[in-house]
C-alpha cells in the first residue's frame, strides 16, 4: 500500500465473509501446495516446505483471523493428507499463530511509500511472525515426550531456518506480485 492510499482496515479481529472465504482459499492453498515439499534429515519430521510463505502473505494481507486459518488448517490438511493425522497438531496451531502473528504485527506497520523499503519490512515482519509462531513447539516437550535441547535443536532452529528462508524469500515475492493486482481491483 502506497502511503498517498487512504488505509481503510477492519477492525484486527474482524470476521467478516471476506475473512472467512480469504482464510479458506488460503488454507487450500497451502495445503495442495505444502505437498510438495521434503524431509530435513536428521529431524522428527521438519519439513522444508516453500508453501509456508503463504501463511504470513495471507496473515498479512487479509488479516489476523484469515492468517490464522490459512495456517492451522492448511497444515492440518497437508498433515492428513501425507498420513500423518493429527499427531502433530501443535505444528498446526503453531503454523497458524504465525499467520496470526503476521496479521497482527502488519496491522500495526504504517503505510511504506518505497517499494524496496517495503518488501524489506514485509520480509523482517514475516521472519519476525515466524520465530515467534513456531516457539509453539515447544509443546513437542509434553505431546512428544522430548527434552529441551531436542526440541531446540532437532525441532525448532531446523523449522526456523526452512520456513525463515522461505518467507524471507517468497513473502516479499508474493507481495510484489499481490499489490500491482490489488491497485488494479481497487483493495
Amino acid at each position: 500500500m502506497t502511503a498517498d492510499a487512504p488505509v481503510s482496515r477492519e477492525p484486527v479481529f474482524a470476521i467478516s465473509t471476506r475473512t472467512v472465504v480469504f482464510g479458506a482459499v488460503g488454507a487450500a492453498l497451502y495445503a495442495v501446495l505444502g505437498l510438495f515439499s521434503f524431509l530435513i534429515p536428521g529431524t522428527q519430521s521438519v519439513a522444508v516446505r516453500p508453501a509456508f510463505a503463504l501463511v504470513p502473505f495471507f496473515g498479512k494481507q487479509f488479516g489476523v483471523i484469515a492468517g490464522f486459518f490459512t495456517g492451522l488448517v492448511g497444515n492440518m490438511v497437508i498433515d492428513l493428507l501425507q498420513g500423518s493425522g493429527l499427531t502433530y497438531w501443535n505444528w498446526s496451531v503453531a503454523n497458524g499463530l504465525v499467520g496470526a502473528l503476521a496479521g497482527l504485527i502488519f496491522a500495526y506497520l504504517p503505510p511504506i511509500a518505497n517499494e524496496a523499503v517495503r518488501l524489506v519490512a514485509v520480509a523482517i515482519g514475516s521472519l519476525v511472525a515466524t520465530a515467534l509462531g513456531m516457539l509453539f513447539v515447544i509443546t513437542d516437550i509434553w505431546v512428544q515426550g522430548i527434552d529441551f535441547n531436542t526440541f531446540l535443536t532437532i525441532n525448532y532452529l531446523p523449522a526456523l531456518v526452512a520456513n525463515g528462508i522461505a518467507v524471507v524469500i517468497l513473502t516479499p515475492a508474493l507481495e510484489a506480485i499481490w499489490e500491482p493486482l490489488a491497485k488494479r481491483t481497487g483493495r
